[in-house]
C-alpha cells in the first residue's frame, strides 16, 4: 500500500517546452479550487508543459487525516515526492499553506527543483499557536474559541463540506514541526507573490533575503483574491517561462 498523495496530472498537448508544473493548494482548500484546470493546467498544457496538482492530506481529493503521526511536515512532504514520482526536473508553485511546504520541499531536495514559486506565504508559523482542545470541543457544538487564531481556523475546518477531525489532525501533525525557515532555505531561483491587501502574507520580505536569487512581486488583491487575479497568474507563467 503506497502512502503517496494522490495528484492530477494533465499532459501537455504540444511539444514539450520545459519539466513539469507541481502545483499545491492551500489550506481547507483543494487543487480545483485554487489552481482551476482551466486558468492553469489547460494553458500550461497547450505551452508544452505538463501539470501535477497534489492533493493534501484531509482535503478534498486528499486522503483523510487518521493520525497526527501521518501528517508531520516530514511526513507529509514524503508522501507529496513520492506522489510526484520520479522527475528529472521539476517547477514548484505553493500558495499559502502550499508554499510552507513548497519552501520546505525544496529546501530538503525531495524534488529536484528548478525554480520556485511561493504565493501568500505567511513568515509565521500559524498552527503551534491553535488550542487544539478548544477547536475540536467546538466542531462538536461546544464553546467557540476566544483566542482570535483558535477561531479563524475553527471556523475554516468547520465550514461545509470539510473534513474537521482530519484537518485539525493536520494542523496538529503540522504544529510538531513548525515552519522554520532560517534552518534551511531553498537553493533555486525564487519568485516572492503577495496581495496588497492580504495580511497574511505581511512580513513575508524578511524570508525574501534568505534566498539567493529571489524576488517579491505584489500583485492586486487580498488572501483569496490575489491567487484569483490575472497578475498573479501571469507573474508565475513569466517566470516560469511560459
Amino acid at each position: 500500500m503506497t502512502n503517496a498523495l494522490p495528484t492530477t496530472r494533465t499532459e501537455p498537448v504540444t511539444e514539450v517546452t520545459g519539466p513539469p508544473v507541481l502545483l499545491i493548494h492551500g489550506f481547507t482548500a483543494t487543487g480545483d479550487v485554487d489552481f482551476p484546470a482551466e486558468r492553469w493546467a489547460a494553458p500550461l498544457a497547450a505551452a508544452g508543459r505538463e501539470t501535477i496538482v497534489v492533493h493534501l492530506p484531509g482535503h478534498g481529493g486528499g486522503p483523510a487525516v487518521d493520525s497526527a503521526d501521518d501528517v508531520t511536515t516530514t511526513r507529509v512532504l514524503e508522501r507529496l515526492a513520492e506522489g510526484v514520482g520520479p522527475v528529472s526536473e521539476v517547477d514548484v508553485v505553493g500558495y499559502s499553506l502550499g508554499a510552507r511546504l513548497a519552501w520546505d520541499l525544496v529546501a530538503s531536495k525531495l524534488v529536484p527543483a528548478r525554480r520556485l514559486v511561493l504565493g501568500g506565504l505567511s513568515p509565521m508559523e500559524p498552527f503551534a499557536a491553535v488550542d487544539l482542545a478548544v477547536a475540536r470541543a467546538a466542531v462538536q457544538g461546544g464553546p467557540q474559541p476566544t483566542d482570535m487564531l483558535t477561531g479563524i481556523i475553527t471556523g475554516m475546518v468547520s465550514a461545509p463540506g470539510q473534513d474537521s477531525e482530519s484537518l485539525l489532525r493536520l494542523v496538529e501533525g503540522l504544529a510538531r514541526e513548525s515552519f522554520d525557515p532560517a534552518a534551511g532555505a531553498p537553493a533555486v531561483p525564487t519568485l516572492f507573490l503577495a496581495g496588497q491587501e492580504d495580511p497574511m502574507a505581511q512580513g513575508v520580505d524578511q524570508l525574501v533575503g534568505l534566498i539567493a536569487d529571489a524576488r517579491l512581486r505584489q500583485v492586486p488583491g487580498d488572501h483569496l483574491g490575489a491567487l484569483a487575479g490575472e497578475e498573479f497568474r501571469a507573474a508565475v507563467f513569466e517566470f516560469l517561462g511560459v
